[in-house]
């Protein structure tokens, strides 16, 4: 086995386990993952949630005692995602001291119905930082129009936030300027700067899916030779977009007050089409201060074959612009694509909530007291 994960992690790629459950916080599987395949994050979606709970017995001793005190399927599940999260935080705390609060973060996700609605995404936001009560914790909040103002205030009240369901240039901009915007809040209501992180989550392979699909179906030569380039291109051209803006003016005037620059964080990144190779997504995606969170195979891929050869993002601009013109030219809209997937992506997360609504309310009837 190759050490390619520790080759990742010193051209400055965090690696983040895109995945937890309890089973794998008490079986000590997490702190080996962090022992020794230099993993230093959690992130968290309702999917992986509505998957953990679902499988096996790990959650019946506090799913017990939840139906025994009659909470509602919402408290519930607010319950037993926080215990989880709280747990993975203490479990990765040793990294996040010995990062200065880069890393050691475990991410947990606002309801994604309200994805759309600003003043309730805050409030979920501050709620949940409040359960957990781990200065190590991640909210994650979707960069869809409503969440942008929500990011700001987040950032502004000095919680930190990991923004994800980023598919576009342009929407990934905005996610930029709303922490800034939040920076600016909170170094003017005397907030330690220092103290706040947060992370662009930028997602990779759907791109790839939705574009090849239509890619496919065109038929052609010039469509064959397109598929499998617009998802890193998008991701390199981000990657621009980031050094542009803290590099900046705007930027500059923040430092001075030791605030942390976004990292931009790769999502996302488990390879969905067999024909390209299991890594693709992390070998071509290797930059300064940026995050690869992966789920378990992609990782384990990595470690055992990934071809970790430097900086593969910076100086791939221009071919990066080219890739993304070819498939533009081509007939499909770029700007439809992202739209769509973004749609999708909240969608998608809304489903795999409303499932583990579904599935936690079977196990407390399943666990409730009989009442004779």
């Amino acid at each position: 086995m190759t050490d390619a994960l520790k080759r990742l992690s010193d051209e400055g790629v965090a690696i983040w386990l895109d995945d937890l459950s309890r089973k794998r916080i008490t079986s000590g599987n997490l702190a080996e993952l962090v022992d020794q395949q230099h993993v230093v994050g959690v992130t968290t979606n309702p999917s992986i949630f509505q998957k953990a709970i679902s499988e096996g017995d790990g959650y019946d001793t506090q799913l017990t005692d939840l139906a025994a005190r009659k909470v509602t399927v919402e408290e519930a599940i607010r319950m037993i995602t926080t215990a989880d999260v709280r747990d993975a935080a203490d479990v990765l705390r040793p990294v996040f001291d010995a990062t200065q609060g880069q890393d050691g973060r475990v991410s947990i996700e606002v309801d994604p119905r309200l994805a759309h609605d600003t003043v309730a995404t805050i409030a979920e936001a501050k709620q949940l930082a409040w359960l957990v009560d781990r200065p190590n914790t991640l909210i994650k909040i979707p960069a869809t129009k409503a969440g942008l103002p929500a990011i700001t205030e987040t950032i502004g009240r000095g919680i930190s936030v990991n923004v994800t369901l980023i598919f576009s240039l342009e929407r990934y901009r905005a996610v930029m300027d709303a922490y800034l915007a939040g920076l600016e809040k909170a170094k003017a209501a005397g907030l330690d700067l220092s103290k706040i992180h947060s992370v662009a989550s930028f997602f990779v392979s759907r791109v790839d899916a939705e574009i090849d699909k239509r890619l496919d179906a065109l038929g052609t030569s010039e469509a064959g030779q397109a598929r499998g380039k617009a998802a890193l291109a998008n991701a390199r051209l981000a990657y621009e977009a980031y050094e542009e803006v803290f590099a900046g003016d705007r930027w500059a005037a923040l430092d001075r007050a030791q605030a942390n620059k976004q990292r931009p964080l790769w999502a996302s990144t488990g390879v969905k089409d067999p024909a390209y190779k299991d890594t693709l997504y992390v070998d071509e995606l290797v930059a300064p201060n940026t995050v690869n969170t992966m789920p378990e195979a992609t990782l384990e891929a990595t470690a055992d074959h990934g071809a970790i050869t430097g900086d593969t993002v910076r100086g791939t601009y221009d071919q990066a612009r080219a890739d993304l013109e070819a498939v533009e030219k081509l007939g499909i809209s770029y700007d439809e694509i992202v739209q769509l997937l973004e749609d999708e992506g909240v969608d998608k997360f809304e489903i795999a909530w409303n499932d583990l609504l579904k599935s936690t309310e079977a196990e407390l009837k399943r666990l409730a007291p009989s009442e004779d």
